[in-house]
Order: C-alpha cells, then sequence, then structure tokens
C-alpha cells in the first residue's frame, strides 16, 4: 500500500484497512506502519529530544517510545491561540506477551510462557495459527543506547491445542481456562536451543545477543467478508486498528487552514493507559505544549488555545448480539452496518460531554454520515476508554466514538462493511471543521 485513498469507495476503504491491519501485529509494528505511510505522503519526522523546528503549512510527526506517535498538521494561516482538534486511538489489542526465560519442556514439546495482555476472551485463541511480533533489544557497543530492533515471524509459528472433549466431557459446559497451565503455546517439538536463540537467527544477530525484548502473539489469520451480500468482515484486531486507520485517514488528508490538527496513536490502553506512552501520562500534553511553542513562544497561547481544541475518542463500541439482546440497554443498542457509534456514559468511563456530542451530530449530518448512540444497561458495567483518562490531564471537550463490533476482545472479531468507511469520512470532516 503506498499512499492511502482519500474518501473513494467502499471497497476501496475496505481494501486498505485489510492491508494495514496485516502489518499492525504488535503496537510496534502499527507504529512502524504509520511512520511508513506518513514518509510516503511528505510528512517530517521529528526527534523528541531535539528542538522542534515547525512551519505553518507543514505536516510532521514524533514518536513516543516506539509504540505511540502523534503525527500533526499546521495549518496555513495559523494563528496564535487558534485551537487544537486531537483524533486519538491506540495500538494495541488483548493478546498474549511471553515472559523472559520463556522456553517450557512437556514430553517431546517446545512450549512458550506467556502472560495475558489485556482481557482476552480466552477460549477464542485455541487452536489458532499464531505468529510472534514485538522488538528486542540487543548488545552494542554503547551500554545506554542498546540495539533495538523489530522482529515479526511472518507466518504462523505457534498453536494453543484445546484437550479433546473424549478427555474433558463438560467442556461444552463451560470449563475456565487456567492461565498459566492451559495456555501455553507450544512452538514446535523441543529444541534445546530455544525460542529466543530462533529469533536471533532470523535476526541475523549473534546468539545470546538479545538482552531483553517485548515479544506479542498474535493471530495470524487473515480477515475476510463474510454474509451473503459480504456485510460483514470478520478479522483480528479491529479493535482498535480500525481506529488507528481512521485517525490515519484523517490526518492525511487534514484540510483546516488555521490551528493544528493532530492523530494521537497510545500505546497500552488496553492495560489501563497510566504508562509512559498512554493516555495517562503528560506524553501528548507535552508534546502538543512544545509544538505550540514552536509556533507561538509562550505558554500562555497555548493555555489560549486549549480552551479552543477539541478532542475525538476513538475506540470499538459492542454491537448488539443476535442470541444476547436481553445483555444490552432496550433503547440504545447499535446494530453492524448503522455507521459511527456515540458512546456515552454518565460515570463518564466514555467521555460524555453534551456540547461536543452536539456539534458531532450536527457535522455528520451535514456531511450525510449514519449515526446512533450507544450507552450500556443500567445494571452492566461495560468497558471504557481512554477518552476520560486523556482529558483529565489535557482539559478539552471530548467526545468518545467508534464502530460497532461483535465479539470484541475476541480473537476475531466483527465489523459491518459499512461502519469503517462512515467513522473514516467523519475524521476527515472533523479535521476539516472551522
Amino acid at each position: 500500500m503506498s499512499r492511502l485513498r482519500k474518501g473513494g469507495s467502499r471497497m476501496n476503504c475496505m481494501e486498505d484497512f485489510r492491508e494495514f491491519n496485516s502489518r499492525a501485529v504488535s503496537p510496534y509494528h502499527v507504529v512502524d506502519e504509520i511512520v511508513r505511510i506518513l514518509n510516503e505522503n511528505e510528512f517530517t519526522g521529528l526527534l523528541p529530544a531535539a528542538p522542534f523546528t515547525i512551519e505553518p503549512g507543514g505536516k510532521y510527526y514524533v514518536k513516543g517510545h516506539g509504540s505511540s506517535l502523534i503525527a500533526f498538521t499546521v495549518g496555513e494561516k495559523f494563528e496564535e491561540g487558534s485551537g487544537i482538534y486531537i483524533a486519538a486511538s491506540h495500538t494495541d489489542f488483548p493478546c498474549f506477551r511471553i515472559k523472559p526465560n520463556p522456553d517450557m519442556k512437556e514430553g517431546d514439546y517446545g512450549k512458550v510462557d506467556v502472560e495475558c495482555y489485556g482481557g482476552a476472551i480466552l477460549s477464542t485463541w485455541m487452536d489458532r495459527p499464531l505468529g510472534i511480533a514485538g522488538r528486542a533489544a540487543f548488545r552494542s557497543g554503547e551500554d545506554l543506547h542498546p540495539g533495538m530492533c523489530l522482529f515479526d515471524s511472518g507466518r504462523p509459528v505457534l498453536t494453543i491445542p484445546n484437550l479433546p472433549i473424549h478427555l474433558n466431557k463438560e467442556v461444552n459446559k463451560g470449563v475456565e481456562l487456567n492461565r498459566q497451565t492451559d495456555l501455553m503455546p507450544v512452538y514446535g517439538m523441543w529444541q534445546e536451543k530455544g525460542l529466543i536463540s530462533w529469533i536471533e537467527e532470523e535476526l541475523s544477530l549473534e546468539q545470546g545477543s538479545i538482552l531483553d525484548y517485548d515479544f506479542y502473539i498474535y493471530c495470524s489469520e487473515p480477515g475476510t467478508e463474510i454474509g451473503t451480500e459480504g456485510e460483514f468482515y470478520s478479522s483480528p484486531r479491529l479493535d482498535n486498528m480500525t481506529s488507528v486507520f481512521a485517525g490515519l485517514q484523517g490526518i492525511l488528508h487534514s484540510g483546516r487552514e488555521t490551528g493544528v490538527n493532530a492523530a494521537v496513536f497510545f500505546d497500552h490502553e488496553e492495560i489501563g493507559s497510566r504508562t509512559k506512552q498512554g493516555a495517562g501520562s503528560m506524553w501528548l500534553s507535552n508534546t502538543l505544549e512544545r509544538i505550540y511553542d514552536a509556533l507561538a513562544p509562550g505558554r500562555i497561547h497555548y493555555l489560549e488555545a486549549l480552551e479552543k481544541s477539541r478532542m475525538l475518542s476513538m475506540d470499538v463500541s459492542h454491537a448488539y448480539h443476535p442470541n444476547q439482546g436481553g445483555r444490552y440497554d432496550p433503547k440504545n443498542h447499535v446494530m453492524l452496518n448503522s455507521g459511527v457509534t456515540i458512546k456515552e456514559s454518565g460515570v463518564q468511563s466514555y467521555a460524555t460531554d453534551s456540547e461536543e456530542i452536539a456539534c458531532l451530530m450536527r457535522l455528520m449530518e451535514k456531511e450525510g454520515i449514519p449515526f446512533c448512540k450507544y450507552i450500556n444497561r443500567s445494571d452492566q458495567a461495560g468497558g471504557g476508554t481512554l477518552g476520560s483518562i486523556a482529558s483529565a490531564l489535557l482539559p478539552v471537550m471530548t467526545a468518545d466514538v467508534g464502530i460497532p463490533v461483535l465479539a470484541m476482545h475476541s480473537a476475531r472479531e466483527t465489523m459491518g462493511s459499512k461502519d469503517l468507511p462512515a467513522l473514516v469520512k467523519l475524521v476527515q470532516a472533523y479535521f476539516k471543521m472551522a
């Protein structure tokens, strides 16, 4: 995929997403793919530890610790105090993370010691082809600067086998999986060299050179259309690569003449966001202040700009389940192919601001973008997003939106084929609001 296409047909959007998602196999690979696309679209990379040189009309990006990134554009007619429009999403997804000293032997099999990352539906990971991806830190000539590289197995190398029903007669009555004993992936027949040595060979590194790593296990099955009319799309990582893709599409075709537009891609949302590259850190606020200071020196201009700024927090929502309708609010539930979902919560688990929601509703009405509202049942807590976390540290008007999916946090999720194009259209229109 070279340049992502602006707007275009639903088919073009889904084809571009399929290719993007096939490469989004770890948070580090998500950022790497975003950087590749931004570079092809003439964005300039800024170094986090160096002064920012920024000009009106420019397009830039800055990475945060390898797995987060802010891409931003500056209006040709930038003025002091003009607002910042932010579209935020997250680069991580529920999966498994490989522990240190991972090799385990069981009979003649080689297994990998892993921990669960985020709130995955664990049973859906059984019997699937699984890959390994992430980053490695290896020995170099500088103690304070180890070598860093990405790794993707590029093919299935693991599986987590189920126990056959003949040996587990109660399996269809519901069996709780033990995270330490039932979910250890098998990588093949036992080899003394071990998994990390195999990865070093794949990376052409000397044996014993990897000091530490952030390796994740991902579902390597491709996405596919389903439904008699192709109405649905089933794929791994719809949460939250759909929102990442929409944010990227939006910033590539950003069109405001004044102010700053920023597509923000946080890591660690699935584990609470409270890390240095998560939404619960000062990273976004600090970086935006540096951007603004390079354009209009003096902190007062940045603080004034925040009063005119807004944030779109993007994450998937729960689609109405055809076999479990009683799990949803009787009035405020959403179907697949209903367009963009506006998520609300009185306890602010979803960022809820009636003024900002009204602005988005008017924008979508004007642009002909279908949308619905979602709220949880009163007796069901549901989940949360990064919106309220980020806006507590960056106090701007914020609303939560996304697309509905079935089986959220499964190894494979399902969305409506019309919904992602609607979200892309919203973000592109949002970045052009006067």
